[in-house]
């Protein structure tokens, strides 16, 4: 087993459990949301959401959590020794397909226009903090 790799450029883990590990030349990130670098499950700190005392949803914006959870891969990547163009497969979860894909498909081209990793896109019914998207990725380190 390898040394668990975390940086505090990306948000805490909501448990027990690395941001990455490394094993060989592969680099296995744990899930990876939208919420903000530093904030944890007890801080929301997820970009263009807002709630109401009552953890109502006031506003709401999918693009803002596509582009902070890609960021925050970036960051995990990159603390780990490895980079955007060195991801192999990333694995999505949405926790509503029909509403988020197509926002969440236009990004990804965005971002993946020249690194083409493997994809698969998968709809949950919650994640553990109120986001709407999660990334769990694999890379190699050269």
């Amino acid at each position: 087993m390898s040394d668990p790799i975390n940086t505090s450029n990306a948000p805490k883990p909501v448990g027990l459990y690395p941001h990455a590990r490394k094993v060989g030349n592969l680099l296995f990130l744990s899930g990876v949301g939208p919420r903000t670098a530093g904030s944890d499950a007890n801080d929301s700190g997820v970009p263009g959401l807002e709630l109401d005392h009552n953890g109502n949803f006031i506003a709401f914006d999918f693009e803002a959590q596509c582009r902070s959870v890609f960021d925050n891969v970036r960051a995990v990547l990159e603390a780990s020794g490895s980079s955007w163009e060195n991801l192999v497969d990333v694995t999505v979860f949405l926790v509503d397909m029909k509403r988020d894909f197509k926002t969440y498909n236009r990004i990804y081209a965005e971002y993946f226009k020249d690194n083409q990793p493997c994809r698969t896109t998968v709809e949950i019914n919650s994640l553990p903090t109120p986001i709407a998207i999660e990334l769990k990725c694999i890379a190699t380190i050269d």
